[in-house]
């Protein structure tokens, strides 16, 4: 019999983090992801699974936190919002540097700085292109539902660890704070699945030391460490691609957003072609590694592209890098914590691809 539950986007990610086996959360409040913390410490997941919930002193902490819990193979997780994950960006990038696997999930707010505590997609160019410093990457999903924000916590670590590397989930205010309906998975055990000999241990009789680390002072050696990365990252960009089409057989317009964007699409699309108007969707589900050649694949038969974000355009970047000069290519966002209506969406692909 499925179990199923009413949730916010942000308790189901929370959820997910428990039935996924993770072993510790280490984070700190922050509006609009709060209720990620607040959920983990109603449930008490320490008397159901074991799982360690801890709130850190700062952002710093948290992330530093993760760092010594992933370096002894553990499945660990944090959560923040957009100036939160901005001061985890050290870390982060120490994590990556170190090839430790963990969660990081960011329920982006508008910006910049403070900004505002209402949705945004502004965090695109700080999850994709690296926010913190040196050659990283991160493996970047996007949910688009709270169904997602739950699942992708299984597939989340599965990747993490898969890589060794972090795993960022690019959410947004809207779909952390919206209720819908969630199919719940069974809790999986807290066993040790994969491969643990890089693992610090306390170096028991007869293993040799281990050393996690993301710092080398001899620079021929660091190069070499960094070309390690990059062949990792391109086996993640050859294998790790995810993404999802609507109404693309007869299409002759085309949505490209992710997130809480991509459900908006899906509505303007709708009222779109019931006035004859044949628009269709390609939704990144991996932010990086993008999907780039499907998007390439698509376009010629285009006759434009509009790249719809809550933000003054960035991924639009990543969809002209993808499909070139040969198509249409233009950008409607809002910024600042606005929502798009539909009805705006379909308005801006007439006056930006139609009309012009």
């Amino acid at each position: 019999m499925k179990e199923l539950k009413l949730m916010k986007g942000n308790e189901a990610a929370a959820e997910g983090a428990i039935r996924a086996g993770a072993d510790g959360y280490f984070g700190y409040p922050i509006t609009p992801q709060s209720e990620v913390m607040e959920y983990l410490m109603a449930e008490q997941p320490e008397k159901r699974t074991g799982m360690v919930v801890l709130q850190a002193e700062s952002e710093l902490a948290a992330i530093n936190m993760v760092y010594g819990a992933a370096s002894t193979g553990k499945k660990a997780m944090t959560s923040s919002s957009s100036p939160g994950i901005s001061l985890m960006q050290e870390g982060i990038s120490y994590l990556a540097g170190a090839e430790l696997p963990c969660l990081i999930l960011n329920v982006v707010r508008g910006g910049p700085g403070l900004g505002t505590i209402q949705p945004s997609q502004a965090d695109y160019f700080q999850s994709t292109k690296g926010g913190g410093h040196g050659d990283y990457r991160l493996i970047v999903l996007a949910p688009s539902s709270v169904q997602e924000m739950f699942d992708f916590a299984f597939l989340g670590f599965d990747l993490a660890f898969k890589y060794r590397n972090p795993v960022l989930m690019l959410s947004d205010g809207l779909i952390g704070q919206m209720m819908e309906k969630v199919e719940l998975r069974e809790q999986l055990p807290r066993t040790t699945y994969f491969d643990r000999s890089w693992t610090l241990t306390g170096k028991p009789d007869g293993q040799e030391r281990n050393i996690v680390t993301s710092l080398d002072l001899d620079a021929s050696r660091q190069e070499v460490h960094n070309q390690h990365l990059q062949e990792k990252y391109r086996k993640c960009q050859a294998n790790e691609v995810r993404y999802e089409l609507l109404n693309t057989e007869d299409a002759e317009y085309l949505f490209v957003a992710y997130g809480s964007s991509a459900r908006i699409c899906q509505k303007a699309i709708q009222l779109g072609r019931e006035e004859g108007i044949k628009i269709g969707l390609l939704r990144p589900i991996t932010l990086w590694p993008y999907p780039a050649k499907p998007l390439a694949e698509l376009a010629p038969g285009m006759k434009g592209i509009l790249s719809v974000e809550q933000s003054a355009g960035q991924m639009v970047e990543d969809v002209r890098l993808s499909v070139g000069c040969g198509v249409h290519i233009e950008h409607f966002g809002r910024m600042g914590g606005m929502i798009p209506t539909p009805e705006e969406v379909l308005e801006n692909l007439k006056k930006l691809l139609i009309t012009k």
